[in-house]
């Protein structure tokens, strides 16, 4: 394992709320409003795409690569001297429809993750096209690995303990398995001696399925430290890089994990 005992702390801010049905300019003057109270951050988190809701309508929605919402994050990093991160509908460069994750960067930088997992319940699969690539975001010298909603219940894709010290889950979660959000994610933070933190949306989305938020943070042992239940708003919370490399130390399970690859 790395050494993590020389890094600063990182502190995330959570922006849980309701989203307004296919409308990206409402959604984006709400979230520039929330964020004036996130300053002082080093990483903040929206939801799933967060400019439009969950929808299937990729084809009516769709941005291109460079289009205003991407472009909005990009002006809003640099502002809040912060990464912020989300997903949006993009229509990439072949065309394809993708759930993009965007890690916009205060220097003007960006990349993007593709959702791997595209949740078929929903048709998902059917409309938008599937990332195939695993991404790892370094920031203060934290190893940071976005996920996006569905990639929460594939164990797999989330495995690398020798390298991620933070898992980010974004997500349009629907009230009606909230429990499953609320055991799955422990788990993922046990396994892989590592923080999550995981962001969800409230209120109803235009097809009547309610969301409970249950946005949160939890330790490498699968401990709350936050749980923004279901009420909307900008929630902090500061992770320890010393706690982590404590435990790590203590408890180094990571040393008799089985080798495997993805195909």
């Amino acid at each position: 394992m790395r050494d993590l005992t020389l890094r600063e702390d990182l502190h995330l801010a959570l922006i849980q709320t309701d989203l307004v049905w296919h409308d990206p300019e409402a959604n984006l003057n709400r979230f520039e409003a929330l964020l004036e109270q996130a300053h002082g951050v080093d990483l903040i988190v929206l939801p799933e795409m967060f400019s439009t809701g969950f929808s299937m309508n990729s084809a009516e929605l769709a941005e291109p690569e460079d289009g205003p919402s991407t472009q909005w994050l990009l002006r809003m990093a640099v502002r809040m001297k912060a990464v912020i991160t989300g997903t949006l509908i993009i229509q990439a460069a072949d065309g394809s429809y993708r759930n993009r994750l965007i890690w916009a960067r205060p220097d003007g930088s960006m990349t993007h993750y593709d959702k791997r997992h595209l949740f078929r319940m929903a048709g998902e699969h059917k409309y938008y096209t599937a990332g195939n690539q695993r991404v790892l975001q370094e920031l203060k010298g934290w190893q940071i690995r976005p996920l996006i909603c569905y990639d929460l219940r594939f164990p797999v894709w989330s495995r690398d303990p020798h390298s991620t010290d933070l898992l980010i889950y974004t997500a349009n979660w629907p009230a009606a398995r909230r429990t499953h959000w609320n055991r799955l994610l422990p788990a993922r933070a046990i396994e892989n001696l590592c923080y999550v933190a995981a962001l969800n949306r409230t209120g109803t989305d235009g097809k009547g399925h309610p969301y409970s938020g249950d946005s949160q943070v939890l330790d490498f042992q699968g401990e709350s430290l936050l749980n923004c239940q279901n009420q909307p708003g900008v929630y902090r919370q500061t992770l320890s890089s010393a706690e982590l490399a404590a435990y790590r130390e203590r408890f180094p399970a990571y040393s008799d994990a089985d080798d495997f690859e993805l195909n």
